[in-house]
């Protein structure tokens, strides 16, 4: 980036209100579009690498090329869709034959959790869509091209590690991730071979980050602020760091009439206790958030005590410091709790991400553009994890966050309403316009 110099005389107005409302129906449209693609029935589902993946990166890959993009998919599967319409007039030297261009990133992820909401990931793909659907038709041109990406996994469902899209990108895939499997035995590396991506090309899949403007994704909320302020938008100032750790507390099954009371060593148990210990801990911490989202009892009879107790556990808090003692405080109770209980118990970290600051620079820019459309800015953090955060470690991030209904997320009554879908398109082309003048 420049020297930073916000000069509002030179920014080029952005179309008139209709034609940000039809994109923003348009965006709408295709919302709805997506989110009859699913694995299962009457509900919304996709996870990484299944055919409802791939249907939905070929119809969102459809509507890149409506908007002139050339589209790739990356060796993990991320869906790419590539922009560029060079300046005539500056002369800089990005319009040299041969010249490498710079690169501004846009987009969010396309996969789901189970039983979804329809706006959570897609609505950041589709609004950058947007942007470039009116950069083609205003004929704008910038010195500089971008990038949509839809994500091939963020929300970590099949794996139980978020963000293996973004962190391809990033070039934070390990061997060790490749070797993690899902709940049938398949292994990360088959799944992005099945795919249609190399597992052996993923240290190509990094993005050169000398060649990279930064990272914006525009996301729903998904919390109540914005709502409760009135206000469309928002600008992210950080996103919160997050632990995932999958438990297994192991005792000894037994008959549920014969075996006393005081002779069972029942690991079931052994986990409710501990997750309430981590309800606990959550509530004594300001800002700390821990959820036990999973678990399973085995051998899952109603006659039979069980043996064999797994559940999830997830930890956030936007300061690394106080995440990090919680988990080393959970850890402790849980071997406590297992002790007591005569069972055992085994502790396996599965996802780590850092708090992440935004970028000072963007966020600014794209705090300016928001205050051309609403008469208040508002800073806040999130709580949920982002692809931004993986991208973090390549490239400047920022994130705009549009206000959801009830702040309800992870849900089927996820909602955003078509005029805060305008405002969100508007802003950021707004914003676009404000990093071609610094950039």
């Amino acid at each position: 980036m420049g020297n930073f110099k916000i000069q509002p005389s030179n920014f080029r107005t952005i179309p008139n209100h209709r034609v940000m409302a039809d994109l923003a129906q348009t965006v709408m449209e295709r919302i709805e579009a997506l989110g009859q693609i699913s694995e299962e029935q009457g509900r919304l589902t996709r996870t990484y690498g299944s055919a409802a993946m791939r249907r939905a990166n070929d119809l969102a890959g459809s509507w890149m090329r409506e908007a002139e993009m050339e589209t790739r998919q990356d060796a993990v599967g991320n869906l790419i869709g590539h922009y560029a319409r060079r300046g005539q007039e500056t002369g800089d030297r990005s319009q040299e034959k041969g010249a490498e261009q710079k690169i501004l990133l846009l987009g969010s992820h396309l996969d789901t959790v189970r039983d979804a909401g329809k706006f959570d990931g897609p609505l950041g793909v589709l609004t950058a869509i947007a942007c470039v659907e009116e950069l083609r038709a205003s004929e704008r041109r910038l010195p500089f091209a971008l990038e949509v990406v839809g994500f091939a996994d963020e929300e970590g469902v099949r794996f139980h590690t978020g963000y293996l899209g973004s962190k391809a990108l990033a070039g934070g895939l390990s061997e060790e991730d490749l070797k993690r499997k899902d709940a049938t035995g398949v292994t990360l590396a088959q799944a992005i071979s099945s795919f249609g991506g190399r597992p052996e090309a993923l240290e190509g899949a990094r993005l050169d980050p000398k060649r990279l403007l930064g990272f914006v994704e525009v996301h729903i909320e998904q919390g109540p602020v914005l709502e409760q302020k009135h206000l469309a938008v928002g600008v992210v100032s950080a996103i919160a760091g997050q632990t995932r750790v999958k438990l297994t507390s192991t005792g000894r099954a037994g008959h549920a009439g014969a075996t006393p009371m005081d002779l069972r060593r029942d690991a079931l148990c052994a986990a409710a206790e501990f997750v309430l210990a981590a309800e606990k801990l959550a509530q004594s911490r300001n800002g700390l958030v821990a959820t036990v989202g999973e678990i399973t009892a085995l051998p899952g009879a109603s006659n039979v005590i069980p043996g064999e107790a797994r559940l999830s556990l997830d930890v956030r808090h936007a300061e690394d410091a106080v995440r990090q003692a919680a988990m080393e405080e959970l850890e402790n109770r849980a071997a406590a709790i297992a002790a007591q209980r005569k069972v055992s118990v085994d502790w396996q970290h599965v996802h780590q991400t850092a708090a992440v600051r935004c970028d000072r620079r963007l966020s600014a820019l794209l705090g300016e553009a928001v205050k051309r459309h609403q008469p208040e800015l508002v800073l806040l953090p999130s709580g949920a994890g982002h692809d931004a955060a993986a991208m973090a470690a390549v490239t400047p991030v920022a994130m705009l966050f549009v206000r959801c209904k009830g702040g309800l997320s992870h849900h089927p009554e996820e909602s955003a309403s078509v005029e805060d879908v305008r405002v969100a398109i508007a802003v950021m082309n707004d914003f676009i316009q404000l990093v071609a003048q610094d950039a």
